[in-house]
């Protein structure tokens, strides 16, 4: 019982970080049309301010977080002024070549100014305790992982789905002439869908130190994994990255836990499984 526990609480946390990572992934894919490849450098942007702010500026870690995912959202709106916007609409091969290139840039960046080894993110006494939740001692970090990650969910399908914007925004997808003609601010509502993706990926950059660990190379090396999310969720599906992020997060997390050797043989395996019988994934649609 104990195990299960256990795999169950690591499981769902993990996943909530890979949802937060990779929702704005799934959102500048399947809704605004852009491959973005540099997504995993602003999640690195993040946890590398925050690590600065925390080591070298002596702030605590809620300020420290909350100015760099401010920060993090302001070079997002510069980078979707100067670069994203050149390239909505684009083919796949130059947005690809585009936004490897920021990420590669980003990761020059952060090992020119702090190196290439681990960015630590030391938490606060708060989140560094355990909850005794009578059954089970759990560790606090991982609850309040658990918690951002429910209000991220609920934030977002409100705002996607039930709010004035989510409606321009899908009118502004589906067609944009359309759209701007019936005075919609196209290039505010991106602009804005852009930035919060950054946002969401800098928050689960920072919360997620601990189980995804910060460094310069942190893009590349999670890139895969954020994809792999976006892939089996479908694209542009809240739900359904939602649902992919917490089922990937257990089956990796359960897999290291009682097959080491084979963990990762049996993540992929269930990836291809999963794209063989639902090509765009659980919720994807046409």
């Amino acid at each position: 019982m104990s195990l299960i526990l256990n795999i169950a609480v690591d499981g769902i946390a993990y996943g909530m970080i890979l949802f937060m990572i990779s929702i704005g992934l799934s959102v500048t894919m399947g809704l605004m049309r852009v491959i973005n490849l540099a997504h995993g450098a602003f999640a690195l942007l993040g946890g590398a301010a925050a690590h600065a702010l925390i080591a070298r500026a002596g702030l605590s870690f809620m300020a420290a977080a909350l100015l760099a995912i401010m920060a993090t959202m302001a070079i997002a709106f510069l980078l979707e002024r100067l670069v994203y916007r050149r390239i909505y609409g684009l083919g796949e091969l130059q947005q690809v070549l585009a936004t490897i290139g920021i990420t590669f840039i980003f990761i020059a960046l952060v090992n020119r100014l702090l190196g290439s080894s681990l960015l630590a993110i030391p938490l606060p006494d708060f989140l560094q305790q355990s909850v005794d939740l009578g059954f089970r001692v759990l560790p606090a970090h991982r609850l309040a992982v658990i918690l951002a990650g429910a209000v991220v969910i609920a934030g977002l399908y409100l705002t996607i789905e039930r709010s004035r914007f989510g409606t321009r925004l899908r009118a502004a997808v589906d067609n944009r002439s359309i759209a701007s003609a019936l005075g919609i601010n196209i290039d505010a509502v991106f602009a804005a869908t852009f930035c919060l993706g950054a946002g969401l990926a800098a928050l689960g950059g920072i919360l997620g130190a601990e189980l995804l660990p910060i460094d310069a190379y942190y893009p590349l090396r999670y890139m895969v994994l954020f994809l792999i999310v976006v892939s089996v969720g479908g694209m542009g599906s809240i739900t359904g990255s939602f649902m992919a992020a917490l089922a990937l997060g257990i089956l990796e997390t359960a897999s290291r836990y009682l097959i080491p050797d084979f963990g990762t043989i049996v993540f992929f395996a269930a990836v291809m499984a999963v794209l063989a019988i639902r090509p765009r994934g659980l919720l994807g649609k046409a």
